[in-house]
Parts: C-alpha cells; structure tokens; sequence
C-alpha cells in the first residue's frame, strides 16, 4: 500500500496486505482472507460491499461465546470474542478520494460526515466500511438528535462522544431530591445531558468538564442549542474544575477493565481509577453541606470484576458518608448474548454523598 495514501482508522491498525476485489467475492471466501491478514479494498458497488460485510458478520455471529467458570470468565471471553469479531470486519476497506469522495457505484456522500469525523480532507485514504458505516451513522444522530424526555428536548451527540440512548441515568438524576443548590458541577460531562439538567433544575451555573475535545465540543454545541450558555460552561479539564460547588455530580465509566478505543473510555475504566480519585478528591470540591451525587451500575459486582462491598469501602476510605440512595433498572438489550443474564439483573444506583465532616 502505497505510504502517501492515509489510514484512517484510530481503532485498527493500518493494513499491511492489501487485496483488490469487486462484486463477485463471497463472504466465505473473505472471511478466508481477513483471516489470513489480508485486507480486501473493494473496488464494486457501494450497495455489494454493504452486502457483503451483513453477511460477514452473520456468518461470524454464529459463533457460540463459551461460558466461562465466573461471570468474570465469561465476560472477558465475550470481550475477546467481539474484539476479534471487530478485527475480522474492519479488514473490509475502501479509498476515499480527494474531498472524501467515494468513486464507486450507488456510493452516498459522506463528505460532511467524515469531516465531523475526521477533520479536513486528508487526501486519498483508505477506511474500513465498518467504521465508515459507524461514522455515517454518528452524522444520523448529530443531525436527529437523541431525545431526552426529563429534559424535554432533544440531545446532538458528536462523533466520538457518547449518546444518552440509555437514560436510567439520566432520570435519576432528574428524581433525585433537589438539595437547593445553587452552583454545580458536572464531572464527565460528554454530552452535556446532565449539565443540562442540573441547570433545568435550578442551578443558576454550572460548570461541565470533559477530557475529551470532542466531548467539550459536544457539550458547548448542546448547550447553545438550548439556550444555556449564560448557565453553563464547558471546560476542558482532568476530572475537577478549580473552585467548589454545592453539588458535584459524576457518571464514571462503570466497569474496571481497559478500553480498547477512546469511544470505550466512556464504559471502562482501568483499576476503577476514574473512579477511586472522584471519591477521594470530591469532599476537597464541595462547598459546606454540600452533596455529591455518584451515578453508577452494579453490573462490575454482578460480573466479578469489583466484590461486594469494595463500593462502599471506598466511600470510607475517602471519608464520604452516604445520605441516600436511589435505584433503578435499565430496560433490557433486544439483542441477547453471553452477558444477557447479567444486564437483566443489573441495578443503576445514583448515590448521596457528603464530606463526613459535613454531616
């Protein structure tokens, strides 16, 4: 592959091998190649190519995920298995011309979208269509938008930023009893759905951080949307901003392993770091008789990745004391798998929080 032609795929190495192939491969005979490591650059018809990488992924769908001897085992093995499942399809690529032109038969136009995605036109490149198809489909929802009934309005996730389409979260903080703050901040921010809210709610100003450009981005775009930006400001930051608040709220990712792409940062966290160092520097950024309000599922307990009780240890450890609690069930996954039996049983706690010195 010649080295001038970009790459571009975060997520998945850069091919190696290419081979050429149009409308008359067969998704057996591709899976044999992917498999091999070669990298197949279609050269048919858009539509053939969608085709072709549908009946990929049926065809590597039946694969049964052991179970393991642990729900640990089991989730780790499903982990695996999807990785390599992801592997294997984004090895169906295809080159983008200058201006991100697709020059294949019935091909969209996904220039816009890949400009959301990507940045200014690179030149040729190549792109697994799986990815492209994931881009494509960001685009959707940024243009839609997510609806979010406790808001009654609608979100605009960008690329790279996690969607609000499971909303357990999101109305529980919007039942949670009001402690009459009047400054908040909103840890994590993303979207910006929770920042929204808290203001909604009654905090006359909130400040919202992310790691993330692409989530600060997200958030400010949000914000101006609905007319928050005298209530709201997104900052850029490492967990905390400078200063206290009456109320600091924060949704970590909820499962202590390690992501494999930025997208995953948003749902594991290794050795629950994200977390541990919320709980520990949260009291130093509350305001007297001020309350932290912790979003998080027990699906990491039900799996075996974190014991029962390590939450409310590290409550202690960090000298937290716990006001109250409010729970709720996600609505189950339509598609079943390896870790069905756990999600259905899983629980979305928002927990109380105050400096021990405080109560």
């Amino acid at each position: 592959m010649a080295h001038h032609v970009h790459w571009l795929s975060n997520r998945h190495p850069r091919p190696a091998h290419l081979v050429v192939a149009g409308d008359d491969l067969r998704a057996d005979r591709a899976l044999t190649l992917v498999r091999r490591g070669r990298a197949v650059l279609w050269r048919g018809d858009y539509r053939n190519a969608r085709q072709l990488l549908a009946a990929m992924r049926r065809r590597l769908d039946r694969r049964p995920v052991p179970p393991g001897d642990t729900p640990a085992e089991t989730f780790h093995r499903h982990r695996a298995v999807t990785a390599d499942r992801a592997r294997l399809l984004n090895r169906l690529v295809l080159e983008l011309g200058p201006g991100y032109r697709i020059d294949l038969p019935h091909a969209p136009d996904v220039s816009l979208a890949c400009r959301q995605a990507y940045g200014p036109d690179p030149g040729p490149a190549l792109v697994p269509l799986a990815e492209l198809l994931g881009v494509l489909g960001a685009h959707q929802w940024r243009a839609r938008g997510v609806l979010v009934p406790a808001l009654d309005a609608t979100i605009h996730p960008h690329y790279g930023v996690f969607a609000p389409t499971r909303q357990d979260y999101v109305q529980l903080v919007a039942d949670a009893p009001w402690p009459g703050a009047t400054t908040a901040f909103d840890v994590g921010t993303g979207t910006g759905v929770l920042a929204a809210l808290l203001a909604r709610r009654g905090a006359g100003r909130v400040v919202a951080t992310d790691i993330e450009p692409r989530a600060v981005a997200c958030a400010r775009d949000n914000t101006r949307r609905l007319g928050l930006t005298g209530r709201i400001e997104v900052r850029l930051a490492d967990l905390f901003p400078a200063g206290r608040a009456d109320l600091v709220v924060c949704n970590p990712p909820w499962l202590p392993a390690t992501p494999a792409a930025p997208l995953d940062a948003a749902v594991y966290d290794p050795e629950s770091r994200v977390l541990r160092r919320f709980l520990h520097e949260v009291s130093a950024r509350l305001t007297p008789g001020g309350e932290a309000w912790l979003v998080l599922s027990d699906l990491a307990e039900r799996l075996g990745l974190r014991r029962r009780g390590e939450l409310t240890g590290m409550f202690a450890d960090a000298r937290l004391t716990v006001v109250d609690r409010l729970d709720t069930r996600p609505r189950p996954r339509r598609r079943a798998d390896s870790l069905s039996v756990y999600r259905a049983a899983e629980i979305t706690s928002l927990w109380r929080l105050s400096a021990a010195s405080s109560v």
